[in-house]
């Protein structure tokens, strides 16, 4: 199993180091398709993927993704406003067919997957957009591999032992800062492309520490809906690692949080 993941691991990883550099439709094609597919995961753990609204969810969600390779600069304002008002107009003329709470199930899955993953292509069109996608991901995966290993390691203190048995306070803390080490790298390496307010291996090193933090949450509320539901993983896509959702789901809090620290930071 170990080798598994680590070759399917490898390989996701080379995939995304060439789509970033690419950038444009490859990576929005790749973005689309990892939000989709994260979207059937979500519904799938309720048992309403092929349900009315759960398709109506996949069309708002696509809508919702052309519009950001169209007009990306309003695209997310668009996609909120778009979302509620579609959904809330099926609640109305399907009524009483439907609950509230089934509404808000599918339009929290669009926000939740769709819309967050989005800003991986939405950092992509940013100013040194390259180096800043590829911050979401060593903030995400580096802080997750480094919890990993100093938890191994060194962890004691479980700090949500109902929701993530393994999880340490020691690997939280040597998450966040190996995330921030490899943010400091990689901005003392690529310095020259960036123009951040602040020297950009230290603003690197910032982005990818509070994002590495805030990938966690991303990562136990995953975790927490695959409990409630009753379910091991999302799906058996990736080798080794499961569904789309059990390997982007760091990234659902990381892609939004990068972005806007970048912007916060003057790129």
């Amino acid at each position: 199993m170990f080798k598994k993941r680590l070759i399917s691991g490898a390989i996701l990883l080379a995939a995304v180091i060439v789509l970033i550099v690419i950038g444009r439709l490859p990576l929005f094609i790749f973005n689309f398709a990892i939000g989709i597919i994260g979207l059937f995961e979500f519904y799938r753990t309720r048992g309403v993927e092929k349900d009315f609204l759960a398709i109506l969810g996949y069309i708002i969600a696509a809508g919702y993704m052309i519009s950001v390779l169209t007009a990306y600069s309003y695209a997310p304002v668009m996609g909120l406003a778009g979302s509620v008002l579609i959904l809330m107009a099926a609640y109305v003329i399907k009524y009483p067919q439907y609950r509230s709470d089934d509404i808000f199930f599918i339009l929290g899955g669009i926000l939740y997957i769709p819309f967050t993953l989005s800003f991986i292509y939405l950092s992509r069109n940013l100013a040194a957009g390259a180096c800043v996608t590829a911050l979401i991901f060593i903030s995400a995966w580096g802080n997750d591999t480094c919890a990993y290993c100093v938890g191994m390691k060194f962890g004691k203190k479980k700090i949500f032992p109902e929701l993530s048995p393994k999880k340490s306070l020691e690997g939280l803390i040597g998450g966040i800062a190996g995330a921030a080490l490899l943010g400091l790298i990689f901005g003392a390496i690529f310095n020259k492309f960036l123009s951040f307010s602040i020297h950009p291996a230290f603003a690197c090193m910032i982005i990818c520490a509070v994002a590495g933090f805030i990938s966690v949450l991303g990562d136990l509320t995953a975790s927490a809906i695959k409990r409630e539901s009753g379910v091991k993983d999302y799906g058996n896509l990736i080798p080794g690692h499961g569904g789309v959702m059990d390997r982007f789901d760091s990234l659902t809090f990381a892609a939004p949080a990068v972005y806007i620290a970048a912007i916060f930071l003057g790129i």
